[in-house]
């Protein structure tokens, strides 16, 4: 099977441990462990849960501490509803893997993470892709998803909040897009990974899987809950998927890291802390980062509602890749080309990291705009 390089992830393997003030970073602000284990109010008595700690497989489809923590995060799902997964990296690929065979209906947005058209697209699938725009504010166009939704359609997949726009798509809007998805018997495939990060009210979005008897969410501790470094995701679906997921899994994950099931479990069980923590740093950050666009001629945006990631389109003559990498080169601030997303003549920030590294970056990106502007001059 041949797949095309992933993008995004080629560009960050290559520049992110060696630039200085990071703008690509998509995760909200990492958490250390004395930060998690302080927030939890076990700092004293953690190793006493560690230690008798046999290191097995543990549970194959993740402990029932962790899946009820994880349905617990959807307003009609249980324990039967989830398996768990290495990060939703590993999520995504096991429904595509699952759902989708040779010349199956598959219709993905772009921009989106790559997985979700790139995978099928290997596997032979018919796929079709839903371009998001400015003019729609980057949500899907339900006229052209009703147009390619012919009947027989396999599988639906969407981003909400969407990487890398950070638009959002609402209740309402979702359930548009399920009445076409149940018009054709399609499967929707919802990444959440950004869910919880909102700019208002409590954060949390409607999930697919609570709206659509044939609704696929995935989510992960990467990107709201701070905790990229324990590689856990999960699948939350009706149980029918749930049992033909864990066929495939049983060949390339059998289970989760036993103390990485224990620590997210833990941070879950304190998650009003974390998403607390994750929405007072999005939304300083997003209000900081919309300031500094209303001061910049040469770039323009649509905001962001939700996520942790934003699009800017920069006026230009030259490349994203040669953008990034003049910024990367003369400034030490690192973006991502739109050109890794198919989205050429944009740019991709991350607005989550801490506010300093944030303002430092804007400032030299700044100087780097006149500099260029200068020169186009």
């Amino acid at each position: 099977m041949k797949i095309r390089d992933f993008g995004v992830e080629i560009w960050m393997n290559r520049y992110e441990n060696h630039c200085e003030w990071n703008l690509a970073e998509t995760c909200v602000e990492s958490l250390t462990v004395a930060e998690l284990l302080e927030m939890a109010g076990k700092t004293d008595t953690i190793l006493a849960e560690l230690l008798p700690l046999k290191l097995t497989y543990g549970a194959i489809e993740g402990s029932e501490r962790l899946r009820g923590q994880i349905a617990s995060l959807y307003a009609k799902q249980a324990i039967e509803n989830v398996v768990t997964t290495h990060g939703a990296i590993g999520a995504n690929a096991l429904v595509h893997e699952t759902l989708v065979e040779p010349g199956d209906r598959v219709i993905s947005v772009l921009p989106t993470y790559q997985q979700h058209y790139s995978i099928p697209d290997s596997y032979g699938a018919d796929t079709q892709i839903l371009k998001l725009t400015e003019e729609t504010g980057f949500l899907p166009d339900l006229e052209q998803l009703q147009r390619l939704a012919i009947p027989g359609t396999k599988l639906i997949a969407i981003n909400n909040p969407n990487n890398p726009t950070g638009a959002l798509m609402d209740c309402g809007y979702l359930e548009k897009i399920v009445g076409i998805a149940r018009g054709c018997g399609a499967w929707i495939l919802c990444d959440e990974v950004y869910r919880g990060t909102d700019q208002e009210g409590d954060g949390l979005t409607a999930s697919i899987a609570d709206l659509y008897e044939k609704g696929v969410s995935t989510g992960s501790m990467s990107k709201t809950f701070s905790l990229a470094g324990l590689r856990l995701g999960w699948i939350v679906a009706p149980p029918e998927l749930i049992h033909a997921v864990s066929i495939h899994r049983d060949y390339n994950t059998i289970s989760v890291g036993m103390l990485d099931d224990h620590f997210a479990a833990m941070a879950l069980e304190n998650r009003h802390k974390i998403l607390a923590r994750s929405r007072s740093i999005t939304r300083t950050n997003l209000a900081v980062l919309s300031d500094w666009v209303d001061s910049e001629p040469r770039i323009s945006w649509v905001k962001p509602h939700s996520g942790t990631t934003a699009l800017l389109k920069y006026d230009l003559p030259m490349t994203s890749e040669a953008f990034c990498l003049g910024l990367l080169e003369r400034t030490g601030v690192m973006l991502t080309p739109g050109s890794a997303m198919e989205m050429e003549g944009y740019l991709r920030i991350g607005y989550a990291n801490s506010e300093s590294i944030l303002r430092e970056g804007l400032q030299r990106l700044s100087g780097f705009l006149r500099e260029q502007q200068s020169a186009a001059a």
